[in-house]
């Protein structure tokens, strides 16, 4: 199944990936200036949210194509079964 995203929902997700890209160069540096444990684990948990937010949709992203693409995806030999079991392992690797 390809992910086509489109317009609103691409930015979005672009955005929060340049928001979790630039608090990860955050972290590196606070680290490698010596900053409070506390300051670091506080931005790390923000990069790391942003990342699961940006996860997330596109992971609603691709429940919403599949359910209109079933049709498409039995063509190609893949049962309803099998897509479901490939989304869930995709939702549980962001869990």
């Amino acid at each position: 199944m390809e992910l086509d995203l489109a317009g609103a929902e691409l930015k979005s997700v672009l955005n929060r990936l340049r928001r979790a890209q630039g608090q990860i160069a955050g972290v590196i540096r606070m680290i490698e200036d010596g900053r409070d444990c506390e300051e670091v684990i506080t931005q790390l948990a923000a990069a790391s949210r942003a990342l699961d937010r940006a996860g997330f949709a596109i992971i609603a992203t691709g429940l919403q194509q599949c359910i209109t693409d079933t049709e498409k995806a039995q063509r190609n030999g893949e049962t309803s079964e099998q897509m479901r079991a490939r989304l869930e392992k995709l939702f549980l690797s962001l869990a």
